[in-house]
Order: C-alpha cells, then sequence, then structure tokens
C-alpha cells in the first residue's frame, strides 16, 4: 500500500488548497440569502452521513471559488429530498451560473439537473454520480479505487495479525447512493481476491450510524460473533462498529476499516481500534471541482474537457460521462501526519486526550 500523498489526475492549473474553519449555520448558505447573477449553487447533501461536508467541502468550496474570484452560494439539504430541490428551485430562478450538487439519490438529483439543463444551467455531480441524471460533468475521488483501499487496507490488517483465512462483515453505505455500490465493488473484491470469505452483506440506510450499530448488532448476534474483520463503508459505519465491539471487549482485536479520514476516525485508528481509514483529499476534489466549473461559466469548453480528461459509464443510460478522477490514499497509524500536512485537520483536533497525545507522539503526529 503505497504511503506517500498521491497527486491528482487532471487537477489542470487549480492550486492545491488548505481547509479554513467556517461559520454559520452548518444548513444555511455561505453568502446570504440571495443568490445574484454570475453565482455558482453549490448543494450538499447532509451534516450527518459524514463531518466531512460541512467540516471540509464547505470550507474548501468556499475557499477556492473565492480565490478564483467566483461568487458562491453552498446551501445543505440536510438530509430532506423536498428541501434539495426547494433549493435547487430557488439557485435556478435566481439565476445561478453553474450548480454542483451531491445528490441525496438518483430521482431527485436526476430531477434537479433536468431542471437546470432546461434553464440553460450547467450541472456538475460533485462526489457522487446521479444515475440517469445527465450531468455535464463529474468530480469524484474514484469511488471505486476507494473500495479497492478500503479492501486492501483491511486485507493487510489481517494478514499483519496472520489471520489468512475467515469471513467478514460488509457494513455497506446506503442503497440510494451510487458511491456506496461502487465502494463495495472495490472492497468486495479485494476481500475475496485476497482469499477471504463475506459472512454478511448489509447495507445502510442513509449512511445513518443508529441503525448501522443496530445492524451490526444484530448480525454479531447471528454470527455469534464468527468473523474476522470488518469492511465498513466509512468512519462513520466503522465507529458504530467500534462502539458495539467495545461493549464485548473485542475493540482493537478485529480489523475495522473507515473512510474520510474524520478527526474521530484518525483518532481510533491512532488507538488501534480502526485499522485503517482512506484519505480524499477535499482540497483536491474541491479545486479540480472550482478548475471546472470556472472553466465552464467563461464558455471555455475544451479547457473543461482538458479537466475532465477521464470517464465513468453512466450505468442507467449506458453514456460515459466526462469525469475527474482523483486517487485516494490508504491511512494507517503511521501515516496519520499525511493528512494534517495536506492541511484536512490538525493534531490539536487529533490529540486531544491523553490517550490520544501519547499514541501521536509514538507516530509522530504534530
Amino acid at each position: 500500500m503505497r504511503r506517500q500523498m498521491l497527486a491528482a489526475t487532471a487537477i489542470g492549473s487549480a492550486a492545491l488548497l488548505t481547509l479554513s474553519a467556517c461559520g454559520g449555520d452548518s444548513e444555511g448558505s455561505t453568502t446570504g440569502s440571495t443568490t445574484p447573477q454570475g453565482t455558482v449553487g453549490v448543494i450538499l447533501p447532509d451534516a450527518a452521513s459524514s463531518p466531512r461536508w460541512e467540516n471540509a467541502d464547505r470550507p474548501a468550496l468556499t475557499e477556492a471559488f473565492t480565490k478564483a474570484g467566483v461568487k458562491v452560494d453552498i446551501q445543505n439539504a440536510g438530509g430532506d429530498k423536498t428541501k434539495f430541490q426547494t433549493i435547487a428551485d430557488g439557485m435556478i430562478s435566481q439565476g445561478v451560473s453553474a450548480l454542483l450538487i451531491v445528490n441525496l439519490d438518483n430521482d431527485s438529483g436526476a430531477a434537479v439537473i433536468k431542471k437546470a439543463t432546461d434553464a440553460g444551467v450547467p450541472v456538475i455531480d460533485y462526489d457522487r454520480l446521479t444515475l440517469g441524471g445527465g450531468a455535464k460533468y463529474y468530480v469524484a475521488v474514484d469511488p471505486v479505487l476507494v473500495g479497492t483501499t478500503i479492501g486492501e487496507g483491511l486485507v493487510k490488517c489481517l494478514q499483519d495479525e496472520g489471520t489468512t483465512t475467515g469471513d467478514v462483515v460488509e457494513l455497506n453505505g446506503s442503497p440510494t447512493d451510487n458511491n456506496a455500490t461502487l465502494f463495495k465493488q472495490g472492497y468486495d473484491k479485494a476481500i475475496r481476491d485476497a482469499g477471504y470469505g463475506v459472512a454478511a452483506d448489509q447495507a445502510v440506510p442513509d449512511w445513518d450510524s443508529q441503525k448501522a450499530g443496530t445492524l451490526f448488532e444484530q448480525i454479531n448476534t447471528e454470527l455469534k460473533g464468527k468473523f474476522v474483520g470488518v469492511a465498513a463503508a466509512n468512519d462513520t459505519l466503522g465507529g458504530a462498529v467500534i462502539a458495539r465491539l467495545k461493549t464485548e471487549g473485542r475493540a482493537g482485536k478485529v480489523p475495522v476499516t473507515g473512510q474520510d479520514a474524520t478527526d474521530t476516525g484518525l483518532q481510533q485508528v491512532l488507538l488501534g481500534n480502526q485499522c485503517v481509514t482512506v484519505y480524499k483529499s477535499i482540497n483536491k476534489e474541491a479545486a479540480a471541482a472550482v478548475d471546472l466549473t470556472v472553466k465552464l461559466i467563461k464558455g471555455d469548453t475544451a479547457g473543461a474537457d482538458a479537466v475532465a480528461s477521464g470517464t465513468v459509464t453512466d450505468t442507467k443510460t449506458n453514456q460515459p460521462v466526462k469525469s475527474v478522477l482523483i486517487e485516494p490514499q490508504a491511512i494507517y497509524a503511521d501515516n496519520v501526519q499525511d493528512v494534517i500536512d495536506d492541511g484536512a485537520t490538525t493534531a490539536g483536533k487529533v490529540c486531544t486526550t491523553e490517550a490520544l497525545k501519547k499514541a501521536c507522539e509514538k507516530y509522530g503526529v504534530r
């Protein structure tokens, strides 16, 4: 597993940005209640499925658009499909130059894309591809490769402890999220190719951590604890698994995965409760999205196509979608510093207790 920071694919001339703190209501607008002509609209999905949307994407996108001299209105749908569509309607009617959306599901996302396209507003799918939506471009950390990195990380952790056979539990993301399907595709193949079996395969509606805990508890009971590891699709789900394992004294004894390299996820990795998380540089993803958007609103289609030099297939329409796909990075305890060096968090946010301070000192987190 590569430990060095990986470069983004087709970032173009966009600078890598340092995340900054963001204030205000987590589901409000960055620039106010109105969306002036020429503004780019961004709709984030929620604040519950992962801390990344408000803690990382909002500030990264805000700073990137500001540096590019483009006004931006970032709003959060709060997990509500009706609110998602209402926000989009408002942005379109107020004359945004482009829309970046993270859909809540394919149907509501496709409805927004159609309405925007009919109004002459180009749409970029950010982080999640809207199947059947017809967005002009797609920007994401390569979701299949993210899943592969999760699976390979789990395999490494199992083999490092001498476990070369056995069954694992797969705790997947929301069944309405195409990314969750692609993540699973990646880690399921990596796990099976390494010779491990899959004892349980469970999707978690809405990436909800409470539902994840309940579902995992049911699986654990049914399997009588007979599994060697858990491929959890993100740090939130991984945290729910770890909480249940702690009640049995098995936390740290059963390898658990995650992704997003959240502060909590990094803490669990440093404490040995989670064996790996996957870092997706929001700096790079935001920079690529802004570079692409700026070219679009300037009418530089050739430049936008050059930035989005990759393609993914919309499995609903079987059509290629021009894409920017960025590589992820596996994060273990000994390279947590890479996430801090990239500006995604700070040692002060991660090394918060005496146990964590000792772990941070051990692994050179500063």
